[in-house]
């Protein structure tokens, strides 16, 4: 209730240039970036601020991770995984009709035509991100344990080694540098691993941060900028207005001339109160946050044939990934998160830390073709759409945060924005 005793539905604030539904690494950086054009910015979260998907992934910044989910070969896997619970990839069995029409169009984009269009776009804007990054942290003081280490593909398997000889050549066309390293040369100059290592693929322009500082820090940058964060703020309704969009919260309704919808995973439950229908599904990911091991790798790893990410930091250590589609299940998987120990178990030799610090779920906003959508929402004149990020938010935030302020602001964008138009999908 108001001081005056009425409800805060009751109460129109002042408009706002920009409202932004989504408090997570996506929708703080959109807010920072346009912030920086001089837009009077307000963020409407629906829980606390940078607590969400982005909080306990591992933190890598991967221009080497532009290859989408939606190749050739991805659904024969994902049939076999159905039966496999803590399978890298995992569609829990359930009647589920949103599901299972998202399946079927993710299923028809894992061709080899779709697959190289997705890469050139993600590159794309990984590459932007990557390079825009360094600058962003030092400029708004961002104290995320930020490192130029690169990252590294390790392989157990010979087999599963040459099969990625594909995949490099088409990131080398894109201009991601990448090296290959045999098992012993690399055993030789990382005693974290154990024996039995055939091969590593390095890619040096990656980069790490520690993510729940990351999006902590763009949260106190978007206050010091002069933007107000409305947490606990879920949004209940959307209405276009003649002079724009106005939005309902518990917390009041807020007017404003632009609205950008970078809510994640529930952008589609957001976007059906203005009738959009936005192909993102909940891919539920896990990690594991450790007080640091005595002997850590030196860089952050991908142990490719169990797909469980490595990342170290000063402050800690992590083991993190899979996916899984469970819906908005809110559970934590014991069997999935016991399987990043056992796969981390295979291949280092200290896989976990002295103290469990945080076991943790979040849901990734997985675009029907693996491409975010960003851009005008079809239809919606004064309606942005910035959402779809899959696994790498963290990883494309920057230059989504500065696209969407291009966007919304009508200077020319420093990337091509067709490949993400939402428009893509009518």
């Amino acid at each position: 209730m108001t001081p005056g005793g009425r409800p805060y539905t009751d109460v129109m604030e002042a408009p706002d240039d920009v409202l932004i539904v989504g408090g997570g690494v996506i929708g703080l950086a959109s807010a920072l970036a346009l912030l920086e054009t001089g837009r009077r910015v307000r963020v409407l979260e629906a829980g606390l601020a940078g607590r969400g998907s982005s909080h306990g992934n591992c933190g890598t910044i991967t221009p080497s991770h532009a290859a989408p989910l939606t190749a050739p070969g991805t659904i024969r896997k994902v049939l076999g995984w159905m039966l496999t619970p803590d399978a890298p990839f995992y569609v829990k069995p359930r009647v589920d009709m949103a599901m299972w029409r998202w399946m079927l169009g993710f299923a028809s984009h894992c061709n080899p035509r779709d697959w190289t269009r997705a890469m050139a776009a993600r590159a794309s804007i990984l590459q932007s991100s990557r390079a825009l990054l360094p600058d962003w942290i030092v400029r708004h003081g961002l104290e995320c344990e930020y490192a130029e280490d690169g990252v590294d593909y390790i392989y157990r398997d010979p087999r599963e080694l040459a099969r990625f000889d594909a995949e490099i050549a088409g990131l080398r066309a894109l201009g991601i540098a990448v090296e290959t390293v045999d098992g012993p040369a690399y055993l030789r100059d990382e005693p974290a691993l154990r024996d039995g290592i055939a091969g590593a693929v390095r890619f040096p322009g990656d980069a790490r941060l520690r993510p729940d500082r990351y999006v902590a820090g763009l949260a106190r940058a978007v206050r010091a900028a002069g933007g107000i964060v409305e947490e606990q703020a879920p949004v209940a309704a959307i209405a276009s207005t003649r002079d724009g969009v106005e939005a309902t919260t518990p917390r009041g309704r807020f007017a404003a001339r632009d609205l950008v919808l970078a809510s994640g995973a529930w952008s589609p439950r957001v976007g059906r109160a203005l009738g959009l229908r936005i192909p993102v599904q909940p891919g539920k990911g896990y990690s594991i946050t450790y007080r640091r091991p005595a002997l850590v790798p030196k860089r952050p790893m991908v142990l490719k044939e169990r797909a469980v990410c490595v990342t170290v930091w000063d402050s800690g250590f992590r083991l993190g990934s899979t996916m899984e589609f469970s819906g908005y299940d809110d559970s934590l998987n014991r069997r999935r998160l016991d399987a990043l120990e056992r796969g981390a178990a295979e291949y280092l030799r200290e896989p976990v830390g002295p103290h469990k610090e945080e076991e943790w779920f979040g849901w990734r906003p997985l675009s029907v073709d693996d491409i975010p959508l960003i851009g005008r929402a079809p239809g919606h004149p004064h309606v942005w759409l910035a959402t779809g990020h899959g696994m790498l938010g963290v990883s494309m935030s920057a230059a989504t945060g500065r696209l969407v302020a291009e966007l919304v602001t009508g200077v020319e964008p420093h990337l091509d924005p067709a490949p993400f138009d939402p428009a893509r999908f009518g």
